[in-house]
């Protein structure tokens, strides 16, 4: 594993830390698909939370990172992970980011938009 794979795994499991004392449940993690790869979907009361991890030496780094076709990817994902799980869809639907900049607290951006 190279140090920027080593670095996105890393993020991850802090992103995960963040969200289980935020209360949320993991319900997968580098959730594969033929549109791309969701780092995180979790679950929170009747929202159902996919999650984009960006990791970067800094925050203004991390948040720069973040693209529209990254976001139109998660979507599509998205789309299909809730076509392979019928009963989640009568719950509500969110896209958030999380952004882990080094030796700093990571930042969590709900119901992001492009």
């Amino acid at each position: 594993m190279n140090p920027t794979e080593l670095k996105g795994y890393f993020g991850e499991f802090i992103a995960v830390l963040l969200l289980k004392v935020k209360g949320y449940n993991i319900v997968a993690r580098r959730y594969k698909t033929i549109c791309g790869e969701i780092d995180i979907i979790a679950s929170k009361r009747d929202t159902i939370v996919f999650i984009e991890v960006k990791s970067r030496k800094n925050l203004e780094k991390c948040h720069n990172a973040i693209l529209a076709r990254q976001i139109n990817r998660i979507i599509r994902a998205s789309e299909i992970f809730l076509a392979r799980n019928p009963k989640m869809h009568s719950t509500s639907i969110r896209y958030d980011v999380i952004l882990v900049p080094d030796w700093s607290f990571p930042k969590h951006i709900e119901n992001i938009s492009i």
